[in-house]
């Protein structure tokens, strides 16, 4: 596995938007103000060319100029990290049009954003055996103040920190809008984690995974490497984590069925799965046995409920690193190695 050099203090962000770019507001007003955050701190700033854009359907511009400025940004030394401007709808449409050989080759540097973003980071890891880091977008580090969260990206982002563990409180209700851009996650809700099976669990795997909305649409294509990747790995065990934004109950259920009968779970040593973003009940399914239904029958643990994915705050994670979980009374602590 490669790993990104850290981000070094006076270092260079990049800004790209492969997906949404951040034309409208809240967006616009968010990144505006994450920029003045990160030059506050003493970074440099480089823009990518979509980073305002609204050109495209559900992404900044079209497939091909979205992978051209990745591609650039990517390969550039005039960058040290980059990081997404928004998540999105079609950035699958841009894979195509990435050069995966070239990918493979070049000095690595890390990718942080989620959601949307999965089709990079997971394909980075997957494909070109390079971790990258599924957090928050760029436009989130404009709230005021942060959370403690985003202290972790950024932790982890300069290579101060490479451990996270879950958050007290989440939100079910956002106060940011149009008029109030920068308002901090409205986080009001005591996060209750459930494990299965039993009430408490330590394990360790390879991580990877992502959205499952985009990682059921890469099942059977050219860009699926996961047989390969988890054959690879088979002895460090894979740790999934998964999270949902579209899918209901029934299709995050028909989702994990799908990666599962592919064979990507194969080698899985446990699940990390994040709450889902529409998880209510359907005719009697809810979104815990959606989960166990289809991975129980693995017999590892799953761990569900997690800081991970669309509903804030998100523990940041490193796609790729060895991680060593560990949960108990509720608390989940996540110890990661770039070895």
């Amino acid at each position: 596995m490669r790993y990104p050099e850290f981000l070094s203090e006076g270092g260079t962000i990049g800004m790209i938007a492969p997906a949404f770019g951040c034309k409208r507001e809240p967006y616009h007003s968010a990144f505006n103000s994450a920029l003045d955050s990160f030059r506050a701190m003493g970074f440099e700033i480089r823009l990518g060319p979509n980073c305002y854009k609204d050109r495209g359907i559900g992404i900044s511009n079209t497939p091909e100029a979205c992978a051209k400025e990745f591609m650039r940004f990517y390969t550039s030394r005039k960058n040290d990290i980059l990081l997404s401007c928004g998540g999105g709808e079609e950035m699958c449409e841009i894979l195509p049009f990435l050069d995966f050989d070239r990918l493979r080759k070049v000095k690595p540097k890390w990718f942080m954003g989620y959601s949307d973003n999965t089709n990079i980071s997971f394909l980075l890891t997957t494909l070109c055996d390079t971790a990258s880091l599924y957090g928050p977008n760029a436009p989130a580090f404009g709230m005021e103040p942060w959370h403690p969260s985003l202290e972790d990206a950024m932790g982890i982002l300069t290579g101060e920190k490479l451990s996270v563990s879950g958050y007290d409180l989440y939100e079910t209700e956002s106060l940011k809008d149009e008029e109030h851009p920068l308002e901090p996650y409205h986080t009001t809700e005591p996060a209750i984690r459930v494990c299965y099976p039993g009430e408490s669990a330590s394990f360790r795997g390879r991580l990877v995974g992502g959205c499952l909305d985009c990682l059921s649409n890469l099942v059977g294509t050219r860009f699926d490497g996961v047989k390969a990747f988890t054959e690879k790995y088979a002895s460090d065990g894979i740790l999934w984590y998964l999270e949902a934004c579209d899918l209901n109950v029934f299709g995050i259920r028909r989702a994990c069925w799908q990666l599962r009968e592919a064979g990507w779970f194969d080698h899985a040593a446990g699940f990390l799965i994040g709450r889902p973003y529409n998880g209510e009940d359907m005719f009697g399914l809810n979104r815990l046995d959606a989960v166990v239904d289809i991975l129980g029958p693995l017999n590892v643990p799953i761990l569900m409920d997690l800081d991970i994915g669309h509903i804030p705050p998100m523990m940041p994670l490193i796609s790729g690193s060895l991680a060593e979980v560990n949960f108990a009374d509720n608390q989940i602590h996540i110890d990661m190695k770039c070895s």
